[in-house]
């Protein structure tokens, strides 16, 4: 009787151990492009938390921000927009029903906010590249009219 007590509780212990976590920290359940691409710009824009953001970024983008440290600085040099007061939505991505046969997509992300304390609506857009089961945000794309700098 001893000896099935103690087989029903290691059982019951190696159940309930740690979950397997992704790249960016998640249960094991893959993002979406598009959870990948709103849950960095809510870090940099809403959250205002640059290391948060850097979950969702490879690692040259993570060294780009890294150099910047906050989240003003990154919104300002990296994404080339100062916003407060956003509200974030997709408002394009360019794969569909075959999404599961891709493994790099671009999605736009529309941001609505206050900039310099006026009302302002723009967009975004970054490429994200599939490995394995996780999107990793690769590169910020340069938007039409915008200058580099």
């Amino acid at each position: 009787m001893h000896k099935i007590f103690v087989l029903v509780s290691l059982l019951m212990l190696t159940a309930c151990g740690p979950s397997e976590k992704n790249p960016q920290g998640r249960l094991e359940k893959a993002l979406t492009p598009e959870e990948v691409s709103l849950g960095f710009f809510k870090a940099i824009y809403v959250d205002r938390d640059v290391s948060q953001a850097k979950i969702y970024v490879n690692q040259d983008l993570k060294d780009v921000m890294s150099h910047y440290h906050i989240a003003s600085a990154v919104q300002r040099h990296v994404l080339g927009l100062s916003m407060s007061d956003v509200r974030m939505s997709i408002d394009d991505i360019d794969i569909d029903f075959f999404r599961k046969f891709t493994d790099e997509v671009d999605v736009k992300v529309k941001i609505e906010g206050l900039r310099g304390g006026s009302p302002w609506v723009d967009d975004r857009t970054i490429k994200l590249v599939k490995k394995g089961k996780s999107w990793t945000i690769v590169e910020v794309l340069t938007e039409k009219g915008r200058i580099e700098g």
